[in-house]
């Protein structure tokens, strides 16, 4: 890249950045807004292999560094193969995205062990285990965790039991990493309320008329959140920001 071709400097400048299910979705346009910030960013994926390229070429197209590496977060080795590849590349690590989720409708009664299992698997121990792998990283470079939870966790939704429980206690786990880990690793948690990215239809629609704001969220709107944690005070630590238009109020 000659001189002409590289970005501006921007408030990320020279930072590296690593986003869980960052191929495609709210992953995607948090691992577009850290590089358009001028972080190096590298994403995991872990079926979405042609989506991560994409989304690792338009990354590139903005002038920084990127890294694409297959990472199933709910198994160990496979999170501290990612996390190492990660360092390997870029030196260093600056910021976690723990994005990575799953999501399901199914009514209570009808939620196997299976199935509980699975969702705290991916929502819960998998924000662990990379926050884990990256801590000694992240406590060199005096960095960052941002945890991506959901409204789910603040309120109950009778057909997302175990959702909204998974999501519920990342809550208390990035509250709890931020009072373990200060003052050298700021951690906080965004909580989004329903977002689309194009979706149509009345429940959709219903959603937003309830919305105090009176649109249903985008990723857009938690990628920006997800920037002003990556950039605001490293002071702020052990917060939990609902980006919903009200809808939780």
């Amino acid at each position: 890249m000659t001189d002409s071709a590289k970005p501006l400097a921007g408030p990320l400048s020279g930072k590296t950045a690593l986003v869980t299910g960052g191929a495609k979705r709210i992953g995607k346009a948090i691992a577009l807004a850290l590089a358009t910030a001028g972080a190096d960013v590298a994403i995991t994926y872990r079926g979405s292999q042609s989506e991560a390229a994409d989304t690792s070429a338009a990354i590139s197209a903005l002038g920084v560094r990127a890294l694409v590496v297959p990472c199933d977060v709910s198994e160990e080795a496979s999170v501290i193969e990612a996390v190492s590849a990660t360092i390997a590349e870029f030196g260093k690590l600056d910021l976690l995205i723990n994005n990575a989720g799953a999501f399901e409708t199914v009514a209570l009664e009808k939620i196997t062990v299976e199935q509980w299992d699975a969702m705290f698997n991916t929502n819960t121990r998998g924000p662990f285990l990379v926050a884990k792998a990256a801590h000694a990283a992240l406590k060199a470079s005096g960095g960052r965790i941002v945890n991506i939870g959901s409204l789910g966790g603040i309120h109950p939704w009778a057909t997302h039991a175990h959702y909204c429980t998974s999501k519920a206690a990342l809550h208390m786990l990035s509250m709890t990493m931020a009072k373990a880990w200060a003052p050298d690793i700021s951690v906080n948690c965004i909580a989004p309320g329903m977002i689309v990215q194009g979706e149509v239809g009345a429940a959709y629609q219903e959603f937003a008329d309830r919305t105090p704001m009176k649109r249903n969220g985008t990723s857009a709107d938690v990628a920006a959140a997800v920037l002003f944690f990556a950039t605001a005070p490293h002071f702020i630590t052990g917060q939990l920001l609902a980006v919903d238009g009200g809808l939780g109020l």
